[in-house]
């Protein structure tokens, strides 16, 4: 990253220490987040409070979140989120969403959502009734629109923060990956080979 690393004072460690507990290693991210581990904190409980309390599956919001990366660019959250969408349905689909391709194996709500985040990374002002409608017609209600577009709202600006200052996908990330993935991300930062 372009930064250094921050002072190890005692919330940077427990950041760190924790982090590592979690993954086995400190991932990249983690380090540049532990300039602020409050923010860090409170950010990632209110991801996860709302994924939690959403009305969009597991495999809905690694979609959404694989969409929201690919289409803004970031490797790094593309292929994290790449490999959890493949681990919830196939590597062949969740390359095909990264890529932005044809994907037969999407649910209709599931390509509604890939629509709708798209067009979210694209330009948030140029969205319309009639996309709202077609979310409604797929079977989403106004609370889990609601919802999926803070989740992309959250991504993208975990993206900006990481890709503007310089993180990398970790290498340990790209080695989990299933090669499809992997192939398909050819775009943003390259994998970090320490």
């Amino acid at each position: 990253m372009f930064l250094s690393n921050p002072a190890p004072d005692e919330s940077v460690r427990s950041l760190l220490d924790a982090a590592k507990e979690e993954d086995g290693y400190v991932m990249n991210f983690v380090r540049l987040w532990a300039w602020r581990p409050d923010v860090h904190i409170t950010f990632s409980e209110a991801r996860k409070l709302l994924a939690l309390k959403s009305g969009l599956s597991a495999r809905e919001i690694a979609a959404l979140n694989s969409t929201t990366a690919s289409c803004a660019g970031d490797s790094g959250c593309s292929i994290a989120w790449g490999t959890k969408f493949a681990d919830l349905c196939d590597a062949s689909t969740a390359a095909a969403l990264i890529r932005g391709d044809d994907a037969p194996a999407l649910t209709v709500r599931e390509r509604a959502l890939r629509a709708w985040a798209s067009a979210i990374v694209e330009d948030p002002n140029a969205t319309t009734r009639e996309d709202i409608e077609r979310l409604h017609a797929a079977g989403l209600s106004d609370q889990v629109i609601y919802d999926a577009t803070v989740l992309i709202a959250f991504r993208l600006a975990f993206c900006t923060v990481n890709d503007a200052l310089g993180v990398r996908p970790d290498r340990q990330l790209a080695q989990a990956a299933p090669a499809a993935i992997l192939e398909s991300v050819t775009f943003g930062r390259v994998v970090d080979d320490a």
